[in-house]
């Protein structure tokens, strides 16, 4: 018999048709390349739809053994105590509410948690940190942090700190990621520290400081799970982490 995969739960959205045979149909959805990513690192993907009951949610978290927070809108800023300012794009704060709460659920069951991109500003939030609502609010000079339509590009630099969990599963002081954010973490939530900037002094990553594996990635690793091996360690260390935690049980 073959030995059971670790399921891993990744966060849906929801995309609204525009046009077709149903204008304004509402599909549950998330992007194959989360999926690619944690087959090829050896997890059972599992998509995590967008609901409100949560009885619905913690029956989610007691199916999975590691979560993935995804990508998509935009942060509503009355989750970090602020009013709406011109640049902020398409929100959902039914998602982010379902989002804080698969967070606090996985915490209770002590599985890794891995947000990507809005994932890692949802964590931030969720803890009592803010955002920039938009990358040109920052008083400094901003580097090119939305990068166009290929997603496999790495386009930037980032520098990781010496002595995070970040850096002990990359083995990198630097590397180049891709980018396609306008929002960006302001102030790291406590309890958090920073784990990688851009050169423009941006926060690009945030980890626990006494949690196992609580990360915030703000690049896409999923996106470059074959053009950039070294992102297939951030998969491969949840899912290692997933292991361990569903073989304890």
């Amino acid at each position: 018999m073959e030995k059971k995969l670790p399921i891993i739960g990744v966060s849906g959205s929801v995309i609204i048709d525009q046009g077709g045979l149903f204008p304004g149909y509402r599909r549950s959805y998330v992007n194959e390349d989360y999926i690619h990513a944690v087959v090829q690192n050896g997890g059972a993907p599992f998509i995590l739809p967008v609901v409100e009951e949560e009885t619905v949610i913690a029956n989610y978290i007691d199916t999975i053994d590691a979560l993935i927070l995804s990508g998509g809108h935009d942060v509503s800023p009355q989750f970090y105590d602020e009013e709406p300012e011109l640049a902020l794009g398409d929100i959902y704060p039914a998602r982010d509410r379902f989002e804080f709460t698969l967070i606090e659920l996985a915490k209770k069951k002590g599985i890794p948690i891995l947000g990507i991109c809005r994932g890692a500003q949802v964590i931030n939030v969720c803890h009592g940190g803010s955002l920039w609502q938009d990358l040109a609010h920052r008083e400094n000079t901003t580097i090119k942090h939305m990068q166009g339509h290929n997603p496999e590009l790495v386009t930037h630099t980032v520098t990781i700190e010496e002595g995070t969990i970040l850096q002990g599963i990359l083995q990198e002081k630097t590397l180049r990621v891709n980018s396609f954010h306008h929002q960006l973490i302001k102030h790291p939530a406590r309890e958090f520290v920073i784990s990688a900037t851009a050169a423009d002094g941006a926060i690009e990553a945030i980890e626990h400081t006494n949690y196992p594996f609580l990360l915030g990635i703000q690049w896409h690793p999923e996106m470059l799970h074959k053009s950039e091996p070294l992102m297939n360690r951030l998969f491969q260390q949840l899912i290692d982490y997933a292991r361990g935690a569903e073989e304890s049980k």
